[in-house]
């Protein structure tokens, strides 16, 4: 039998004893307990701040390094300017020893034919010179790198005219003759359910026309091209991607729900049918604005890689990567928190009692599974588990259910419904400690 063992940190509450039907599942439950432990996480801010009084350091000592750069440099000005004072005062002095020279219009006529005969030669010398050199530029890494980072910016011209494409298909072949669905005599759709599934796709889709038709603008005064302005226009408009993608998953839910409606479910299947799909569900095109911040992030990397550091746009373009960078990370977040909550409020309500913890938003879920609860044994003889109204003479089978802070153990009525222990149903991980027993008896 494979079983553990859990110990209380205060007196006046004896151990829980749990089995598993089999090795793996115990030492999984085991690990699962390991990482949710309170020490682990005391241990992980020791070694955090470890780290920040390390990165003190190092900023400090960064800070002495610069102010002695600091001086250098200026000390290094003083010597430029030195050195242009003495270069103007030898190209006066080179003035004056410079010999007086004559009439040109006194030269023989043979010298004025050499002169010109040189002339030629040093043109003939200068074009062949600057045609080796516009070679060499050809052939060289910046040229390549400029050739690469126009090929960028041509491709991203062509993604974004296929997603303004899709927001178009989008928005005129299932928003808006929904829409109109919904306000028929017998609607298969409410407008509740149509703004819910299609929250912000037609503002969307405007601001990306905008911004398709400013990138055609730019292309348009090839090869100088300047970007950066375009992002900073998109950049303040961002906010209505947060709220598409966070509502992201309860479109679909909304829509699976609806799908139900054998009216609607019939309508949605002819929208579909519509060549412009291309055979594509609706869910496809729900799902399109969902990766287009990281394929701006992807373009932006790729285009400051090739983007010179002394490039008048470097700095703007590494502004709104950084902007992109940070509004997807706030995004994954939000959508995590979302799907954790719905996660911990579909549990709550699986439960007859109901379980206040779960409405703790900070509380993540992390597995769940039936155990085998097994009797205590103290002194040779059977005591009375203190878990529920049962005093436990055999072995029971509990569902159970583990958070990151707290462990609930439930039983399941015959009608299937689970009801949580009256005592020790819910238990505190940050009060308990695990000890696990690897002898073999």
């Amino acid at each position: 039998q494979h079983y553990f063992t859990v110990l209380f940190g205060h007196e006046g509450q004896k151990p829980l004893e749990l089995r598993c039907e089999d090795e793996v599942d115990g030492d999984e439950w085991v690990e699962a307990i390991h990482q949710a432990s309170y020490s682990d996480i005391l241990i992980e801010r020791e070694v955090l701040m470890q780290k920040y009084i390390h990165l003190v350091q190092i900023v400090e000592t960064e800070k002495v390094a610069a102010n002695q750069l600091r001086h250098q440099l200026e000390d290094q000005d003083t010597e430029i300017e030195r050195l242009k004072s003495e270069i103007v005062a030898l190209n006066k002095t080179k003035e004056k020893m410079r010999p007086y020279q004559g009439n040109q219009d006194d030269e023989d006529p043979d010298i004025k034919k050499i002169k010109k005969v040189q002339s030629f030669m040093r043109g003939w010398l200068c074009r062949r010179k600057w045609k080796t050199i516009v070679q060499d530029y050809i052939c060289s890494p910046h040229a390549e790198s400029m050739r690469k980072r126009n090929q960028i910016v041509f491709n991203m011209v062509e993604a974004e005219s296929e997603y303004v494409h899709q927001l178009y298909v989008l928005v005129n072949c299932f928003l808006r003759p929904l829409r109109m669905a919904a306000s028929s005599k017998k609607p298969p759709i409410s407008h509740d359910d149509v703004s819910s599934i299609f929250l912000n796709s037609e503002t969307i889709m405007f601001l990306h026309e905008i911004f398709h038709q400013g990138l055609k603008a730019r292309i348009a005064n090839w090869p100088t091209l300047i970007l950066a302005d375009l992002f900073d226009i998109l950049l303040p408009m961002l906010n209505i991607y947060q709220e598409f993608v966070r509502n992201h998953q309860y479109s679909l839910q909304v829509l699976a729900n609806c799908k139900q409606n054998r009216d609607f479910d019939k309508l949605l299947k002819q929208y579909e049918a519509n060549p412009a799909c291309e055979g594509r569900m609706l869910e496809t095109f729900l799902t399109y604005p969902m990766f287009q911040i990281p394929r701006y992030i992807i373009t932006l990397h790729e285009l400051l890689a090739h983007t010179p550091h002394e490039h008048v746009e470097r700095k703007s373009l590494e502004f709104a990567k950084s902007k992109l960078e940070e509004l997807s990370r706030v995004m994954h977040d939000e959508v995590s928190d979302t799907e954790n909550i719905r996660k911990n409020l579909a549990i709550e309500r699986t439960i007859v009692e109901g379980c206040d913890i779960l409405l703790d938003t900070s509380q993540t879920f992390i597995r769940q599974g039936s155990l085998i609860q097994v009797p205590s044994v103290e002194r040779g003889k059977l005591s009375k588990v203190r878990l529920g109204s049962l005093s436990l003479k055999k072995e029971g089978e509990r569902q159970c259910f583990l958070f990151t802070k707290h462990f609930l153990i439930c039983t399941r009525s015959s009608g299937g419904k689970l009801h949580l222990l009256k005592t020790g149903g819910v238990l505190s991980l940050i009060e308990c400690t695990l000890v696990e027993e690897t002898e073999a008896s």
